[in-house]
């Protein structure tokens, strides 16, 4: 689901790290991901940063962060380093029980005219929240399922970090992690292995997993008729939470419905645009 601020303890330090380097790094994450890091994580950030100046061949922080302002490459593995991915099956479940009673019967219903339907999970991290969507729109029954696999049905599924979106298409997953999901559901669209759990392949096929910084420019033209965006406001500030929210309130279709976070509110033009219904669950105001 959402990239967030990493923890850690505290450990001798290899190198030398001033105030003046963590604030450096600080402002580098917040202009590229909006993360607001304060001075208390300044031994997460050298923690993280500490195994790149290493596998970089850096002998000093000084000269890997002439190395980050030098290559973009290196600039995007500081910012994956210094953000981690909390997330699980089901995770927040009202959100998926208001969408399986309330959101999707008219979307499936539009499915079964001929329609479309366009649902996107943003900050979707290793996959769990865009599978769980998807098998909660899908049902238990196997045989419906793929049926409304089969129209035109498709799902969004972004976030920052281009490793955890290369776990999230495997679809691979710890039994222990599967244990969220309703049987029913598991039963039908999870595959038991020796090693692990394996996504059905046709419901993977249905969701297109692309790197995207929600801060950056959007590349997708259609609106959407449901968007997840849940547990990552919490690390922005003020301003940058208000302009995601007017963005992600603009992205939706009229009717359309934003999930996010159970400790996010909403701030700015998108409280105008949008009308609460539920503990955190808003729809778009149709004008």
């Amino acid at each position: 689901m959402s990239a967030v601020p990493l923890q850690a303890g505290a450990q001798r330090r290899e190198f030398a790290f001033s105030d003046a380097d963590f604030r450096w790094f600080a402002e580098l994450i917040y202009s590229v991901s909006g993360i607001v890091l304060g001075e208390a994580k300044s031994q997460l950030v050298y923690s993280r940063l500490a195994k790149r100046v290493r596998a970089t061949g850096c002998d000093s922080f000084s000269a890997y962060m002439a190395l980050v302002a030098a290559e973009q490459d290196e600039q995007d593995a500081a910012v994956y380093a210094l953000t981690t991915n909390h997330t699980k099956f089901f995770r927040e479940d009202h959100h998926f029980d208001h969408f399986r009673d309330s959101a999707w019967p008219p979307l499936a219903a539009r499915l079964n005219a001929g329609g479309k339907v366009r649902l996107w999970s943003a900050a979707c991290s290793s996959g769990e929240e865009p599978y769980s969507l998807v098998m909660t729109a899908l049902g238990p029954r196997k045989d419906a399922g793929l049926g409304l696999l089969r129209k035109d049905f498709r799902v969004l599924a972004t976030d920052l970090s281009p490793d955890v979106l290369q776990a999230a298409r495997a679809g691979l997953y710890p039994q222990d992690i599967m244990a969220a999901v309703p049987r029913n559901l598991a039963s039908t669209w999870v595959r038991r292995m020796a090693n692990g759990c394996e996504i059905d392949a046709g419901l993977r096929q249905a969701i297109a997993f692309r790197q995207l910084n929600l801060l950056g420019d959007w590349p997708m033209r259609g609106r959407f008729d449901a968007i997840f965006c849940r547990n990552v406001m919490i690390y922005f500030d003020d301003p940058t939470k208000a302009r995601l929210q007017e963005r992600l309130a603009q992205q939706l279709a009229p009717g359309g419905f934003l999930y996010i976070g159970h400790s996010e509110r909403l701030l700015g033009a998108a409280e105008r645009m949008l009308e609460p219904i539920g503990h955190t669950i808003y729809r778009k105001v149709s004008r």
